[in-house]
């Protein structure tokens, strides 16, 4: 070997060594800091309404139609101030989708028509283990103490790694200014409008429970949703689940779902 080629390889490796130590420091440092960012958390009040680990089973057998689920997203919809932005920039909290679409890892080749071609609700699972948290920066992602997972839209950067790493679709990504399609004035001013360049998504109601309200879809629904604690024994949720058959989306993802669907 000559001694231009030495020479070149020893500054290469050099190199390299340098960019990956400071690669590591970086990503030690970010770490570090991350770990000392305090996840948010909802002031509860006198009344507020609280569980070992919040779930939600959807009765979907009593949904006769997607007109049935209007008032469920409308409700839902201007609780939270979400905007209504035509074309393929809509931000999307409370939804609806095909079996197909919804329930993808179903092996059921054979399953009758009307559950085939009925509309599903589809939102935020809350999962147990939830691959949003575990990728967001700057904890605008977290994970309560009842199993919601919540959003602080301050700490938010609009990095959309949650996005990429929620498996269900759940997230929406403000690309234009949603207060300009809000009406004036706000539907809902007790809660937080966002901006532009953060994400958002359903939030299982966190602050209504902490002021002793149930979610918003599960107050319209007329006793079709079931809100409870999954921890719980005597609680609806636990009873509607032994008593029915019921599925989960993408359950072998091993994220343990929040949401149950009876079907």
């Amino acid at each position: 070997m000559n001694t231009s080629r030495r020479s070149f390889l020893k500054v290469a490796g050099l190199s390299a060594f340098a960019l990956s130590s400071g690669m590591a420091s970086l990503a030690g440092t970010a770490g570090a800091a991350r770990a000392q960012i305090a996840p948010g958390r909802y002031e509860k009040g006198e009344h507020a309404l609280t569980a070992k680990r919040w779930a939600m089973v959807i009765d979907t057998r009593l949904f006769r139609s997607p007109e049935d689920y209007e008032p469920l997203i409308e409700a839902c919809h201007k609780v939270h101030n979400v905007p209504h932005i035509p074309g393929n920039q809509n931000i999307k909290w409370f939804w609806l989708d095909k079996y197909d679409h919804v329930f993808p890892d179903d092996m059921n080749a054979h399953i009758n028509d009307k559950t085939r071609q009925a509309s599903y609700p589809l939102l935020c699972n809350h999962c147990t283990n939830p691959p949003c948290v575990r990728v967001c920066p700057t904890q605008a992602t977290y994970r309560m103490e009842d199993g919601i997972v919540a959003m602080d839209y301050h700490r938010c950067i609009g990095c959309r790694f949650c996005m990429a790493g929620c498996p269900y679709g759940a997230r929406s990504f403000n690309f234009v200014d949603p207060r300009k399609y809000l009406s004036d004035p706000v539907p809902n001013p007790t809660f937080p409008t966002r901006m532009i360049g953060v994400v958002e998504k359903c939030t299982f109601c966190a602050e209504r429970l902490a002021a002793g309200q149930m979610p918003a879809c599960v107050e319209a629904s007329g006793g079709k949703i079931l809100f409870g604690d999954l921890e719980d024994p005597n609680s609806t949720v636990r009873q509607a689940l032994a008593a029915n058959y019921s599925i989960r989306r993408k359950p072998n993802l091993g994220t343990q779902p929040g949401v149950y669907y009876l079907i």
